[in-house]
């Protein structure tokens, strides 16, 4: 995995009204922690975040934070959190936490399947019941994706997490070997989509009822 160089200066203010001020002149409030961390507060390019943002899973993206205080301090790092506004979508604020590359981490990572089963050229459909698994792994050695073979999977066929293989030195830390994918019968998918319209018919009678009560 790439790590993605990103320059970021100390913040010396805090509340409100600096970080508007900051966010007016182009940068976004950030702070950096961690176990071996005491926390520092930065500010961050916004336009530089953003275009990194575009073409990266903030959840993976592994970062080499250059802090400029007078003298050049380099740190890696991950995104913990980013704050958005809720409708323009604008960066408020975000959350570095520093980590160690000789130190495993848990991660989410998307599942991919791969291929076209039997079952769906069969009429069968495709169920992803998880489309990200937490793994534990070492920063340098994050995986983009985990790929499912699902070329040979038959209508009612599923793949459980212990079924998938992993690259070497990651893990998955979850306990039970629970469902990853399966191919359904269309069957099922109706019986699925009636139960749930049968559901939000029973909700808005039960809703109905209420208000002709209170009436």
């Amino acid at each position: 995995m790439n790590t993605i160089e990103i320059k970021a200066h100390i913040r010396k203010t805090t509340g409100n009204g600096p970080a508007r001020v900051l966010r007016r002149q182009g940068f976004t409030p950030a702070i950096l922690y961690g176990r071996r961390t005491d926390p520092i507060m930065l500010s961050v390019s916004t336009n530089s975040l953003e275009n990194i943002l575009k073409n990266e899973n903030i959840g993976q993206a592994l970062f080499n934070l250059i802090i400029d205080n007078g003298e050049t301090v380099k740190k890696t790092a991950m995104i913990k959190e980013l704050q958005t506004m809720p409708v323009s979508d604008k960066l408020i604020h975000v959350d570095f936490y520093e980590v160690a590359m000789d130190r495993k981490i848990i991660v989410s990572i998307p599942i991919v399947a791969t291929g076209k089963s039997k079952g769906v050229e069969n009429g069968g459909v495709l169920q992803v019941i998880r489309r990200e698994v937490e793994v534990l792994c070492f920063p340098g050695e994050i995986p983009e994706s985990i790929e499912v073979d699902i070329t040979n999977l038959e209508i009612g066929d599923s793949v459980h997490v212990d079924e998938i293989q992993l690259p070497e030195k990651i893990e998955i830390p979850e306990e039970g070997n629970f469902t990853v994918l399966t191919i359904s019968s269309p069957q099922v998918e109706e019986e699925e989509e009636e139960e749930k319209e049968e559901e939000l018919e029973e909700a808005s009678e039960e809703e109905e009822a209420e208000s002709d009560g209170e009436a």
